[in-house]
């Protein structure tokens, strides 16, 4: 059997040229992946397409390798890829997934260059999808690619999941969600899945759960020179956000676990978006409505979390006249007309947190991996949300998460990721491998 010193010399570096030569082409394609139903529906073969010319030669397919290699559609154009590269163990397994075919919408006029064609600015590799995930997608090709070319006898087998529709949630059942359901990654669940859809070369280990959240305010539309005989839904949602605010602060407060898991910010409620229907400046509107979300830490229940924000709701409405008013007119209920303010909160598609198992064999290779490589291992968690692994957690799977993209370009304009973090997560790959032989 093949040694750690073994398997990373066999792995060896990253091909550069290949590497950059097949991003190239998936790049070319990025225009045709964004993710935005239903104007832009991506078609993930045109991806999957250049990922099996990559690997067919090396594959059971053609007679010209190991490596077994299951294309799955469950929408035209849409595919999912599956490659497997067997070990000799039974029932011991490593997988990388989560490496997304689907990009977000890029619009030219933003960018300094072009997104949807590769450029070479240096170490820069620059277009839409380089860091968010077609980079992704081409390195674990090549790490495929290689192992099917040398063949290490690995007591481990090694999967890799390139998946589709991981920007956007609203048509259901094409990607991993499908995988999952129709039991094909299940025997990935007998060792560490790798989730590689980060950024900034660190191991990722925890997010924050997404409660997105409407709050509409009905008033009472009137002149803005007689503002006593108007409800006003712009005061009145500003004092009511307030005091939602002030209540989740106080039963959602910052974690202990917050600072173990090295999370940037505790929980948030905050708005985002306000809109009201229009009108004349002296005008007081009739009402508005003011959005925005929850990011809330794994620790906390977003069930819990939801039922909290809509007993806040419940209780000021039935003492809406105890909220500070803005002046001395300011007010919102008028008696005479038996009309009081009111406050409706609404909620789109919540999503959990994550918080991955740092007792898992996964992580500590993980880590030791990117401490060779990398030079330095610091884990960290964000807010930021990653349903789909949260969904994998809840199924059993032992998701541990990483990337090699740059943080500060992602979902960006001008988007790029360095050849030389690449060439870093390359090796990251093979040590993890290497070590999980011993």
């Amino acid at each position: 059997m093949a040694t750690t010193a073994s398997v990373k010399q066999i792995l060896g570096d990253l091909n550069k040229d290949s590497f950059v030569t097949l991003l190239g082409k998936l790049i070319g394609e990025s225009k045709y992946v964004q993710n935005n139903p239903p104007e832009l529906i991506p078609e993930e073969d045109r991806i999957v397409n250049h990922v099996l010319d990559t690997l067919l030669p090396y594959s059971t397919t053609t007679g010209g390798g190991p490596l077994i290699i299951n294309h799955v559609t469950y929408k035209p154009n849409r595919g999912n890829l599956i490659v497997e590269y067997p070990g000799t163990q039974p029932g011991k397994i490593l997988s990388f997934v989560g490496m997304h075919m689907d990009v977000v919408t890029a619009n030219p006029d933003d960018w300094e260059y072009d997104p949807f064609s590769l450029s070479i600015d240096g170490d820069k590799l620059r277009g839409r999808g380089t860091t968010d995930c077609l980079g992704h997608v081409a390195l674990v090709s090549e790490l495929m690619r290689r192992l099917g070319e040398t063949k290490p006898q690995l007591k481990s087998t090694v999967v890799a999941v390139f998946i589709a529709s991981e920007e956007n949630s609203s048509i259901p059942g094409v990607g991993v969600d499908a995988l999952v359901k129709d039991g094909l990654l299940d025997k990935l669940k007998k060792g560490p899945l790798f989730w590689i859809d980060t950024a900034d070369k660190q191991p990722c280990i925890g997010t924050g759960g997404s409660i997105p959240w409407k709050l509409h305010v009905t008033g009472k539309l009137f002149h803005s020179g007689l503002p006593h005989k108007a409800i006003n839904p712009l005061e009145l949602s500003m004092e009511a956000l307030k005091e939602i605010q002030t209540r989740f602060y106080r039963d959602f407060p910052a974690h202990p676990k917050e600072q173990v898991y090295e999370f940037a910010t505790p929980s948030t409620m905050k708005p985002t978006q306000w809109f009201y229907p229009g009108g004349g400046i002296n005008q007081i509107p009739g009402e508005c409505t003011v959005s925005g979300d929850v990011r809330l830490t794994p620790f906390y229940s977003v069930s819990d979390a939801m039922k909290k924000l809509q007993e806040y709701v419940d209780d000021l409405n039935a003492n809406i006249e105890k909220l500070d008013g803005r002046g001395p007119v300011s007010k919102y209920v008028l008696p005479d007309e038996n009309l009081r303010g009111r406050i409706t909160i609404t909620f789109d598609e919540a999503s959990s947190g994550v918080a991955c198992d740092l007792n898992s064999r996964g992580f500590h290779v993980l880590c030791k991996a990117t401490k060779e490589e990398v030079g330095h291992v610091k884990p960290y968690s964000i807010t930021g949300t990653l349903p789909l692994i949260r969904d994998l957690q809840d199924e059993g799977f032992d998701v541990q998460t990483s990337g090699y993209g740059l943080m500060a370009t992602y979902h960006a304009k001008n988007e790029y990721c360095l050849l030389s973090d690449m060439c870093q997560g390359y090796r990251v790959f093979a040590s993890v491998i290497a070590q999980l032989e011993d």
